[in-house]
């Protein structure tokens, strides 16, 4: 005697295709999530914004006995390559002559909105600081700029950033004339 089948496999074509179906589907699923997730790091990627110095001069300069004061003015441009928008905050500019910080100034918080550039300037006064013999009559300080930030990406993934712009600037011990910077 031949037992009944069940109609259910009948229908379906046994258990072991149900079992097939959603092992592809499942594949698929995870397939798809994969590639989506390749492409999204690589569209929005978070990148540190890039700093370029485009301009420094001392427009006031003094040296007395073998001291200097002078005014200090940078003037750079910021781009952000991010989509999404960088928020910097606890920025700041420095000045260093041999090793030692001569002069400081906060840059204040703000937001360079994807694919822009900003472009800023700052400008304060170095006291008074003793001269170290200079070779030639050239005196050299050093610039740094430091923006600290987040760029948010879809609301849910923050990337923290610290980048850096540094110059080395040559200027003459007599009359303050940039001779030259590099960066």
């Amino acid at each position: 005697m031949e037992k009944p089948q069940d109609p259910l496999r009948q229908r379906h074509g046994g258990g072991g295709t149900i079992i097939a179906s959603c092992a592809l589907a499942a594949g698929f699923i995870i397939l798809v999530s994969v590639v989506l997730t390749v492409v999204f790091f690589v569209l929005f990627r978070p990148r540190d914004p890039e700093i370029h110095i485009s301009a420094i001069n001392l427009p006031q300069f003094a040296s007395v006995n073998g001291t200097a004061r002078f005014y200090f003015a940078q003037y750079a441009a910021v781009r952000n390559p991010n989509r999404a928008a960088f928020s910097h905050y606890d920025s700041s500019l420095q000045v260093l002559y041999a090793g030692g910080q001569i002069g400081f100034m906060y840059i204040p918080a703000g937001e360079i909105a994807g694919g822009q550039t900003v472009y800023m300037s700052a400008s304060f006064p170095i006291k008074s600081f003793p001269l170290v013999a200079a070779a030639g009559g050239i005196v050299e300080v050093q610039s740094r700029m430091r923006m600290k930030g987040r760029v948010r990406v879809l609301i849910y993934f923050t990337h923290h950033i610290d980048a850096a712009g540094e110059c080395h600037v040559g200027f003459s011990s007599t009359d303050g004339s940039v001779l030259g910077y590099r960066c």
